[in-house]
């Protein structure tokens, strides 16, 4: 169980303060010793597979390929990213796969232009692969029909979502395959990100059934990703033992009934990604608003916005300029900068307003936000001509500028104010 402590000095050895009083705030900060740990955590699987839409600074994918992890991306700018981080365009198990429900023109020329294997999440990208790569196996993302999540929205499966091909339509899709002249190598499922261990049993059911249905052409499977992370000090790891052992006997059966290897892959993003990651900011002002108390910090939804979008909680610590090991508690809302109700920190999905337990603070002192490095930066944006925030990777005791602070004129490049002849 992870212990989150109120009071918070240093990030893998370094000093939070000297962070910020050298790159300012806010500032991302990731722990490579983290990322480690949770690769570790999945090695009896077959292949880890990092859906890089968590966290896609080149620094993190280079890390992920010296760790022997494979790639998903999501879009065109996702396989760009894969590749310039040194990932080939092929190999076996493929080194990047795209993973889509569709494809946009750049998508679909990049994908056949560099060969770059595809895991189709509807039948019209099956069509259009089809039309101009003939030949190529694909795999197939199947919805089974139910999903679950710590949010409805990050639930991925069921008929509200608009993921994968729906389980009913998996032999018309074969048939499909066959006029085109590909073939299905592979089966994917994901139900939704921070399901428990029963929802995530669940899929192993479905997916062999759609294996068995597909045949011998398929000799790899992917459990997805979903894997919870502990926000909470009260929050269970999952029993990744338990769950290899789920995936690993439905592997098993396929096996013996297809009489050749089948890979079983897995595909993390925030389990790998989330608890490596800091986001600090300072407070600028303390504020009274009748029975509430506010930190406001310069951080603000346009740095993480999983708050504001799904309620989602994480953790807190105040940074004491005077290096004090405990200050008096009190209950206060955290709000950011922006000229929006919504940004506020401390939300419960649906928007509404709650309070955190911290520690007494002062103006200019630092607050950090935990579990910060998976759709933190990544679901960043210019909102209020915010810069987005310079990203840090910690390594070895050393810690590395891999994004530098945006500027104002980073920001507006491209914009043009159009002149009128008279």
């Amino acid at each position: 169980m992870p212990e989150f402590p109120s009071i918070l000095t240093e990030i893998a050895g370094i000093n939070i303060a000297e962070l910020a009083n050298r790159h300012g705030t806010p500032l991302f900060v990731y722990d490579a010793a983290m990322i480690r740990r949770r690769i570790a955590d999945l090695k009896e699987f077959d292949a880890i597979r990092y859906a890089q839409k968590a966290l896609s600074n080149l620094a993190i994918l280079d890390l992920c390929r010296r760790e022997g992890v494979l790639v998903d991306a999501v879009s065109a700018g996702e396989i760009r990213r894969a590749l310039t981080a040194g990932y080939s365009p092929h190999g076996n198990p493929p080194p990047i796969v795209y993973t889509a429900d569709i494809f946009d023109r750049e998508a679909l020329e990049l994908v056949v232009e560099r060969g770059i294997h595809v895991n189709c999440g509807s039948p019209d990208m099956i069509e259009q692969l089809g039309e101009h790569a003939a030949g190529r196996d694909i795999t197939l993302r199947i919805n089974p029909g139910f999903g679950h999540g710590h949010s409805q929205k990050t639930n991925t499966g069921g008929e509200q979502s608009k993921h994968g091909i729906w389980h009913a339509e998996l032999d018309d899709c074969l048939q499909q395959v066959d006029r085109l002249g590909l073939s299905v190598s592979g089966l994917h499922m994901h139900i939704g990100s921070g399901t428990d261990l029963e929802h995530l049993a669940q899929v192993c059911g479905a997916l062999e059934a759609a294996a068995l249905h597909v045949g011998r052409s398929i000799t790899s499977i992917s459990a997805g990703g979903g894997l919870p992370t502990p926000y909470r000090a009260t929050d269970q790891p999952v029993d990744l033992g338990a769950y290899y052992r789920l995936w690993d006997a439905t592997r098993q059966k396929l096996q013996m009934e297809f009489g050749h290897p089948v890979r079983l892959e897995i595909e993390p993003g925030r389990y790998l990604s989330a608890e490596c990651g800091y986001l600090i900011s300072e407070i600028r002002a303390i504020k009274r608003m009748g029975n509430n108390t506010f930190y406001l910090v310069d951080a603000g939804f346009n740095n993480l916005a999983r708050p504001i979008l799904y309620g989602a909680y994480h953790p807190m610590s105040i940074v004491p300029a005077d290096g004090a090991k405990q200050r008096p508690l009190m209950d206060v809302v955290v709000g950011g900068p922006l000229c929006e109700s919504g940004d506020i920190f401390t939300q419960t999905e649906g928007g509404f307003v709650c309070t955190r337990s911290l520690p007494q603070a002062k103006i200019g002192e630092l607050l950090v936000i935990e579990c910060a490095g998976a759709y933190g930066f990544v679901m960043g944006s210019n909102y209020n001509s915010k810069p987005l925030a310079a990203e840090l990777l910690i390594d070895g005791g050393e810690a590395m500028v891999v994004r530098e602070r945006q500027t104002f004129d980073d920001i507006i490049r491209g914009e043009v104010i159009p002149r009128t002849h008279v």
